[in-house]
């Protein structure tokens, strides 16, 4: 589900660049939003192939235990089916700007903002093309601190290119095990010597 993830926030991303812009000009340079390692752009072989796009790099995760469900109870054909319940966990997706002129970079990076400014929650209902599985997904701005930014820019290993970072919370993975099934209650049978008892009765 990262992956499909992903591909969906850029795709996502890249329509809304489309869209300000005249079908000749969105035609003829293609989708904006990619999925990639930024780390890429400091790799001679590889830096012509993101050049000039917005890269969605996954550059951390984490698990979301305080929003974890109990075990998972649901009716399938009658009965009750026990399964482990999904890991929910946080992305946290930096969007690089990597253009080669500074100026278009950050025009760009202003259009990461606006989007994820008009859309920070995604649902089926609001955006159907959701990936299968997912039912909602809600994206914050996370702030990183100077020292933050030269680490991870560190990490990456190169020097730093117009970003913002993104925490998308919720995606929540399940291989969907059973672990075990009951059968539904359908009638209930009383014995009668359990009434004769409740009733003073001899046995």
């Amino acid at each position: 589900m990262i992956l499909p993830t992903l591909k969906f926030l850029a795709d996502e991303f890249s329509k809304y660049v489309d869209s300000k812009r005249d079908q000749a000009t969105a035609d003829a340079g293609g989708s904006l939003g990619l999925v990639g390692n930024a780390a890429l752009l400091f790799d001679a072989e590889q830096e012509s192939t993101i050049k000039d796009k917005v890269i969605f790099t996954l550059v951390n995760l984490e698990e979301d235990r305080a929003s974890r469900p109990p075990l998972n109870l649901t009716k399938r054909a009658g009965a009750a089916v026990y399964e482990l319940p999904p890991i929910l966990l946080n992305l946290y997706v930096l969007a690089t700007a990597t253009h080669k002129k500074y100026d278009e970079g950050l025009g760009v990076l202003g259009h990461v903002i606006a989007f994820f400014q008009h859309n920070k929650h995604f649902n089926t209902s609001t955006h159907p093309s959701l990936p299968t599985d997912i039912k909602e997904l809600s994206v914050e701005l996370y702030t990183m601190n100077f020292e933050q930014v030269n680490h991870l820019w560190s990490t990456l290993g190169g020097k730093y290119m117009p970003s913002v970072l993104y925490k998308v919370r919720n995606l929540s993975i399940s291989e969907h095990l059973i672990l075990g099934e009951a059968r539904r209650i359908e009638e209930i049978v009383v014995h009668p010597g359990l009434i004769a008892r409740r009733g003073g009765g001899s046995p």
